[in-house]
C-alpha cells in the first residue's frame, strides 16, 4: 500500500475542488436558463429602467 502524500492529497484537492465548482456553475446556468425563470428574469432585468417616480413610495 502506497503511502498518503502530499502531491496525493493535493491532486485530490484539486480535481475534487474542480469537480465540485464546474457542477455549482452548470447548476447555476441551468437555474438561470430554466424556462419556468424566463419572465422572472425578464421583469428583473427592465427594472432599472423603470421610473422611480411611484405616488406611493415617501421619500
Amino acid at each position: 500500500m502506497s503511502e498518503l502524500t502530499y502531491e496525493t492529497v493535493a491532486r485530490f484537492a484539486q480535481q475534487g475542488g474542480l469537480i465540485y465548482f464546474g457542477l455549482i456553475f452548470a447548476g447555476g446556468v441551468l437555474y438561470a436558463l430554466w424556462p419556468r425563470n424566463r419572465e422572472a428574469f425578464k421583469r428583473l432585468a427592465s427594472l432599472p429602467l423603470q421610473d422611480d417616480e411611484d405616488p406611493d413610495v415617501q421619500a
